[in-house]
């Protein structure tokens, strides 16, 4: 095990935020709160046979790109892991985990790097899961993240990451939560910022009585937010008061206007949701002849853009409910002639079926996590010919927009070493700032 009394040199950054080193038996140590170029000595807080994790509890060397975390509650929120790290230095490490885990676990090398893309890195997060919990000893409601490593939530009275009314709300929440009759029920609250509205989801164990209703209107009357009530499963969600402002987001390059409820899967950053569709449709590059698949389509936050420039959009998505509601958005938008949706379970696919949905002369594949596996493997089963699938030929472009670069990087060495694909291109998203979560773009050329 690692002495106390042992320094050691940081070598790199992992995908936890975590500095990584060897100690004098030559075993990994996972430090936290370590940068790469730094020395430190750690307190080993677990260990395995191969590595060791730890925190850091003295520094020798600053790493030069080492800086003060604005936010006082860095150290024990959870929420953020790298805001001692300059955000310069968190993109240029989130593009070296990208293009390390394509080749390490895929055996790919993209042929170009694009430029990372990048936004505000301050006041982004448009939307976020607030536990609740009162603190009897404190005699008082907490409201926020979590504390790291633990179930604890942390004792914040401000966020930076969240957006500056946002971060105002939380000693507000903490009131109102303290006073309700039913505050040893209310665990949490999801926060969702609209283009014209502030959505509170208020999760509740136990219906709510009239005078903790009545709290929840007069606290929307005084602050500019909207209530919205969930008892159980996100099914439950409704508003506490109907009519007022809808709840949406726009992409104003394509004129799309989207409307979602706020337990919705939508990109957190918006203004990265953005620049991240326009980046996709350029390298995309629909011509207006062509048609497009879009794979794990959600509410339409691809398939509507891109059906401003194909002649045909089909969207594939996992829930009828989601696919629904994207057909509501493609006749809101005025694009449902040139738009179709499926509902299908995308990691289950064959490649018969594969062929079944025709010829598109390019796709946009955007998964969750889990990553696209069955629908490369589906691809990579066509371009062996293991199916007589007649004239069915797989498209000559493909632009993946991935939020795990481990399944992307699996899914890319199907598509390049084994269904005849070049991965021409490939960059970082820096959707989360002071995260280690990693978002990217690949795209994959036909030979």
């Amino acid at each position: 095990m690692t002495a106390k009394d042992e320094w050691l040199n940081v070598e790199s950054l992992d995908l936890e935020g975590q500095g990584v080193a060897h100690n004098s038996e030559g075993k990994v140590v996972f430090i936290e709160g370590a940068l790469p170029g730094e020395q430190v000595q750690v307190q080993v807080h677990r260990k395995k046979n191969n590595w060791e994790q730890a925190s850091m509890t003295a520094l020798r060397r600053n790493s030069s790109q080492r800086v003060t975390p604005p936010c006082p509650h860095f150290s024990i929120c959870g929420g953020c892991k790298l805001q001692h790290l300059h955000v310069g230095a968190q993109v240029a490490t989130k593009q070296r985990a990208l293009e390390d885990g394509l080749w390490h676990l895929g055996k790919v090398k993209p042929e170009r790097v694009l430029r990372p893309i990048e936004g505000p890195a301050w006041g982004y997060r448009y939307r976020a899961r607030l536990s609740a919990r009162f603190v009897l000893k404190k005699n008082k409601m907490l409201v926020g993240f979590h504390e790291r490593k633990s179930s604890y939530v942390a004792d914040m009275d401000s966020c930076e990451v969240l957006p500056p009314h946002l971060s105002a709300l939380l000693v507000p929440l903490r009131e109102l939560l303290t006073a309700m009759n039913e505050r040893d029920r209310l665990p949490q609250i999801e926060v969702a910022v609209g283009a014209q509205v502030t959505a509170l989801v208020l999760r509740h164990m136990e219906p709510l009585g009239a005078d903790d209703v009545q709290r929840l209107r007069d606290f929307a009357a005084l602050h500019p937010v909207q209530w919205w009530l969930q008892s159980k499963g996100p099914d439950t969600v409704k508003l506490l008061d109907e009519g007022g402002v809808a709840l949406d987001y726009q992409l104003p390059e394509f004129g799309i206007n989207m409307p979602f409820k706020p337990t919705d899967f939508t990109q957190v950053n918006h203004q990265i949701n953005g620049v991240l569709v326009s980046q996709a449709l350029r390298l995309l590059d629909v011509q207006p002849h062509e048609r497009v698949i879009d794979w794990f389509c959600g509410l339409g936050n691809f398939t509507l853009p891109l059906a401003t420039r194909a002649r045909e959009v089909l969207g594939l998505e996992g829930s009828e409910g989601l696919v629904a509601r994207s057909r509501e958005n493609a006749a809101l938008n005025g694009l449902a002639s040139k738009t179709n949706f499926i509902a299908r379970n995308l990691f289950e696919i064959t490649p018969t079926e594969l062929a079944s949905y025709c010829h598109a002369d390019k796709w946009l594949i955007d998964p969750p996590r889990e990553g696209a596996y069955a629908l490369a493997q589906a691809v990579a089963a066509v371009h062996a010919n293991l199916s007589p699938l007649g004239d069915f030929k797989l498209p000559q472009r493909i632009v993946y927009v991935s939020c795990n670069p481990a399944t992307l990087a699996r899914d890319a060495g199907l598509l390049v070493n084994v269904a005849g694909y070049r991965c021409t291109a490939a960059g970082a998203v820096n959707m989360f700032p002071h995260t280690a979560h990693v978002e990217s773009m690949a795209v994959f050329e036909r030979s």
